[in-house]
């Protein structure tokens, strides 16, 4: 007969007494124990038969140590995992006290239930099973006799294996971005070490939820990065790591709560381990970090491009200025210039903070555009716009290089890029410089816009612009415009609208009409009240063009105003 009431229940705990386990998110798996179903599986309970009486639904619940007992109050020892082994000799006899002390077991979350017969019952009571199922709790039956102590054992050391090998991959993980923190390792140089220790793919996006980078697995790439940006936008990242079934990843989150730059995910089709877990969040913070350091590196050589910048748009053939560019490492002798003005796309009552922060990322989306096309440059913010100086040697192609690098600031941030004219002499660098920012001021962003626009793209809206600042203009727009507006003002009609639909579909009415919603007839209508109010004909070609560059130049004065707005409140 089986001596004590309390067996293994004294043994030390190995969560607390062996190892800590790592950080798991919610819906995560914990290697730490083994399953129900895997602990029926081992020498010691197969060679008993084991029978599942009932829950079998919980069979999957991990088992985090053992506790042998004849004791009906055990309930307040156990702790969340614990499966419990019993020979039944103290448990109650009636229906409701065996109700009750399964209830009791549940509420303990423990395990599950070992019975061995023959001591006490020669079949488990119906009570027991039926309460038992009812909280699919495993209440499992031993028709041969074990020994408890043998069975006990073989979970230890099974947990303590796991655990240990928990240990080494922790370790591993440790070791690997020690490694790379220690070599300044940038986020390529992270996204491999990532793709090496998880074994599947690998993908960091930015706030946007568009991909910057990513590592691929050994399965199928193309049908794991499909439809992307919608995907991720339906995974909620309400804490620092999570693990997302339904698609197979695990995310965290890159950058500080209130400011997340970015997102590392995982493809982790089954609930990822600690070891996994470790590993996110490992990489996250590395990328963060270097993140920090880089824009704290980058803050004197920005202070220093942002200086030079400013005195080649004052005065382009200092001698001075240009020694400071060669030793800025953008070389002036014998080569070829480009400006570049960069503006992110925002809309006009974006909060001052986001403006920031997206300038922000633009000058980084820039720097790295730069250094991966291996181009000499001086890249700064001023007045919010980046402004670039490319240099390129006299064989180069410059055209396609200029091309290339906006492709890659596009990928990165949504923006809208003016280049001004290839330039052969440092002395000329204002010019192009001066060309670029004008066309910036004056392309119209859209759908169909090029990579970049040049001053061959923005014809009469750049003329506009140039003129802006010119009083006469002001007066010639009010002098086509104001009698429209006031009549949709005073009357609530929209002439105005039609008459800019009418200036932009010179080609055709009916697609002016469908930009703005309404029927042919309705569109003639709008027109014909324009003509009676107006007292012109629309179909006179000097009309239609006055009030064409009068619509151009209220787009333009309006987007001048907005931008000095914004200039001035940032």
């Amino acid at each position: 007969m089986r001596t004590g009431l309390l067996h293994s229940s004294t043994l030390r705990h190995p969560t607390t007494d062996v190892i800590a386990p790592l950080p798991v998110p919610d819906g995560a798996s914990s290697t730490t124990g083994v399953t129900v179903r895997q602990v029926l599986a081992m020498p010691p309970l197969r060679g008993a038969d084991p029978v599942v009486l009932a829950g079998s639904a919980g069979l999957d619940r991990a088992v985090r140590w053992v506790h042998t007992t004849e004791l009906v109050d055990v309930a307040p020892l156990l702790r969340g995992g614990d499966l419990v082994l019993s020979t039944g000799i103290a448990l109650p006899d009636t229906p409701a006290d065996l109700g009750a002390f399964a209830e009791s077991l549940d509420r303990s979350q423990c395990a599950g239930l070992v019975i061995e017969l023959g001591r006490r019952w020669g079949a488990v009571p119906e009570a027991l099973v039926a309460a038992c199922e009812r909280r699919s709790l495993p209440l499992v039956a031993l028709p041969r006799e074990v020994r408890f102590a043998a069975v006990a054992q073989a979970i230890g050391e099974r947990i303590v294996d796991r655990q240990l090998t928990e240990l080494r991959e922790a370790q591993r993980v440790h070791e690997v971005f020690t490694e790379l923190s220690i070599a300044e390792a940038g986020p390529s140089e992270i996204l491999d070490a990532v793709q090496r220790l998880a074994g599947t793919t690998v993908v960091l996006e930015d706030e946007q939820k568009r991909l910057l980078d990513y590592r691929p697995g050994p399965g199928d790439t193309a049908t794991f990065l499909g439809g992307w940006q919608q995907r991720s936008r339906e995974v909620v990242l309400d804490r620092r790591t999570t693990w997302d079934p339904a698609n197979g990843w695990l995310l965290t989150r890159v950058g500080r709560p209130d400011r997340a730059w970015g997102r590392l995910v995982i493809q982790s089709p089954d609930a990822p381990p600690p070891s996994l877990v470790a590993t996110a969040e490992r990489a996250a913070a590395a990328l963060a970090l270097h993140r920090l350091h880089d824009r704290q590196r980058d803050s004197l050589t920005r202070r220093t491009h942002h200086e030079i910048l400013v005195g080649l748009l004052a005065d382009p053939t200092s001698s001075d200025v240009l020694q400071r560019c060669e030793l800025a490492g953008l070389p002036v002798d014998r080569r070829s210039f480009v400006g570049l003005t960069v503006r992110p796309v925002a809309p006009l009552d974006e909060p001052v903070a986001r403006r920031a922060a997206q300038l922000d990322a633009v000058l980084a989306a820039v720097v790295h555009a730069t250094h991966e096309e291996r181009v000499p440059a001086l890249v700064s913010a001023i007045d919010g716009v980046v402004r670039i100086l490319l240099s390129f040697a006299p064989s180069a192609d410059a055209e396609r290089a200029v091309e290339q690098l906006a492709g890659r600031v596009h990928r990165r941030s949504d923006v809208l890029i003016g280049a001004g004219h290839l330039v052969g002499r440092a002395s000329q660098i204002d010019r192009t410089l001066h060309e670029s920012l004008h066309v910036v001021d004056s392309a119209r962003p859209g759908a169909a816009a090029p990579l970049v626009h040049r001053l061959g793209d923005v014809h009469l809206r750049g003329l506009l612009a140039m003129l802006a600042d010119d009083d006469r203009v002001r007066l010639f727009v009010s002098r086509e415009l104001d009698q429209l507006r006031e009549h949709d003002a005073r009357w609530q009609t929209d002439l105005l609208d039609a008459v800019r639909a009418l200036v932009f579909h010179p080609c055709s009415k009916s697609e002016a009409a469908a930009s703005l919603h309404m029927s042919r007839p309705a569109f003639y209508d709008r027109l014909a009240k324009v003509e009676r109010l107006l007292g012109v004909d629309l179909d006179d070609p000097d009309i239609r063009l006055s009030l064409h560059a009068a619509v151009v130049a209220e787009e333009v004065l309006n987007r001048r105003r907005d931008e000095s707005r914004r200039h001035a409140n940032s």
